[in-house]
Parts: C-alpha cells; structure tokens; sequence
C-alpha cells in the first residue's frame, strides 16, 4: 500500500539568475516521495495571487496532493532568491513575511495529521510563532506509528535554540549537514568538546569521529531512531543506537544543488518505511539526492518515464 507522506510548511518559489522554480522543501521532498510510489501531501500555505495560483497549478502537473493546501487573502505567496556559486551550491535572500508565516492548525489539517504514515518539517517554516504552533500541533497528531521526520534547514538567522531542541524532541528522525552540525553542537548543552582543549588538540580529532560522535549524543539525548549527516558529494553518515553506517555519495556532473537534500530526505524516508538497513536506506538516499543533483531544478523529471531507470544511471 501506499504511504501517505506529508511535507509540512514552506511552498515558494526559487527566483534564480535565468529561471524561476516551484521550491520549498516540504514540495520537493513531496515530489520526490510521489515518484517513489507514495502518496506524496504538501501541507502548506499560498497566496491568493498570480504566483499561489502558479504554484498550485505546478504542483498539480507534478501529481502532487494539493487538497491540504491553504491559501491567504492576506499574505503573498512565498519567494527566495537563489545565487549559486561557482560550485552550483545555492545561498538564499527569503522573503518576509509571506503566506508560509501564517499556517494555520484547521480541522482538515487535524484530520490529515492522524493519517499520515510520517510527516517531514523544518525549522524555517517556525520563524513565525503562528506557523510553530501549528506545527506542534500537527506533529502532536500523528498517530503512535507515524514517523516524524526533523530536517533541519538552517536559513539565515531563522532558528534558535529553543525550536531547534522542541523540534528533536518531537521527532523521530533528524536530518541535518555537516555544517549545520557544529552549529547545533554549539548550542546550549550539546557544546562539542572541552573549553581548555586547544585548537591543535581539537583539531586531532577527524571529522568522522566529530561527526560520528555527535551524532550518538543526539541520538541518546533526544531519543532518536535515527541521525543522518549529509556530507554533500562526500556522501552521508547515518547513526542509531548501537549502529552506524557511512557511504561516500556517488560522482556526478552537478546542474545544481537545489533540492537534492530534500531528495536525500525523501529516499532515506521511503527506504525507513519499508524496513531498509541503513546500509540500505544510505545507498538509495545517496543515489536519488546525487540525481537531482545532476539535473537542473528541484523537481526534475525522470528522462526515462520511470525513476528507477534515472537513479540506475548513477553510479
């Protein structure tokens, strides 16, 4: 049977130098989730504009659920402007406040959360205390059984300590980089390492043992099935309790990096459900985030009509 996997919060589009993208990661995550055969949800919030009308009518030719989606007479659609470096790696100026800002915790939204097979969120749709709480409230629920999946996404100054903790605490799942991991170690109790170390002793450590080690205490200290650090072409770390596995990522020709982390989330996530090992969810998570890497956009379309026939072409 099909999953039914809800991507909860921003929809927007990415305005990059020659084109502009449906983007968010709840509607890409929610892409790449349909293409892996389930029922992929956007739970989101749009203008009543050109741009929400737009974004709506993309979705739908992406065979998205759009039935759960809100719209705002209030607020305009959401927009990022997106520069890519010489690297094809994105940096983002979001705009504020939008229709995303306004989430609002409705009686559908109440129904969908008890059906959800697992749910993905982020911390930049929580920059607004109205969209946190209807978040929490979603999150809260879900049935026992439901997977909540944390990415954590962090844009520009939109996040603290307090979100970023809440968050872990009610997920199950905690996605995040390796550059926004020493971020989130920094924080509050999760400080890495020893003031009185120096920077030479500090430096000793490899970064997989930082990692690898970092990981273990959000595991243990949130109670986390899981903890993935995605290492961009140098593949990803996944660890649980009493277990680890890593994977080198696969070499690709990179379009851009737009949505291939949400890609990443949306292959680890199918792969958790249908019981995968980690081995097994890494492999799968790496191959789908290093194809859309290696095609323009965030939601591209399988060249061969199937996604499994793109994703064998990676290696």
């Amino acid at each position: 049977m099909k999953k039914k996997v809800v991507g909860l919060g921003e929809v927007l589009w990415d305005i990059l130098p020659e084109r502009t993208c449906l983007g968010g990661a709840p509607a890409n995550f929610a892409y790449i989730t349909t293409l892996m055969g389930n029922d992929g949800v956007v739970a989101s919030r749009v203008g009543e504009d050109s741009r929400g009308r737009d974004a709506l009518r993309r979705m739908q030719e992406l065979r998205l659920n759009i039935g759960h989606v809100q719209t705002d007479a209030s607020h305009p659609t959401g927009t990022v402007k997106v520069e890519l470096d010489a690297s094809g790696q994105p940096r983002f100026e979001i705009a504020k406040p939008v229709a995303w800002d306004y989430l609002e915790w409705t009686a559908d939204w109440r129904d969908l959360s008890a059906k959800a097979d697992a749910v993905c969120f982020g911390s930049l749709a929580q920059r607004s205390e109205e969209s946190r709480a209807t978040i929490r409230n979603f999150l809260k629920g879900t049935s026992s059984a439901a997977l909540k999946i944390f990415d954590v996404n962090l844009r520009q100054a939109y996040y603290s300590q307090e979100v970023l903790e809440e968050s872990m605490r009610l997920a199950d799942i905690v996605k995040l980089n390796d550059e926004e991991l020493p971020k989130i170690m920094r924080l509050g109790r999760f400080s890495i390492g020893s003031p009185n170390k120096s920077a030479n002793e500090a430096a000793k450590r490899s970064e997989d043992d930082d990692d690898l080690s970092s990981a273990k205490r959000l595991v243990a200290a949130f109670d986390l099935k899981l903890v993935c650090i995605t290492r961009g072409g140098r593949g990803s770390l996944l660890v649980r309790e009493g277990e680890s596995s890593e994977h080198p990522g696969f070499r690709v020709r990179v379009a851009d990096t737009v949505g291939s982390g949400d890609a990443f989330t949306a292959g680890l996530v199918h792969e958790y459900l249908r019981g995968a090992s980690l081995t097994g969810m890494n492999e799968v998570a790496n191959r789908v985030g290093a194809w859309v890497a290696s095609e323009m956009g965030a939601t591209p379309t399988p060249k061969h009509g199937a996604l499994e026939k793109s994703l064998a072409e990676i290696q």
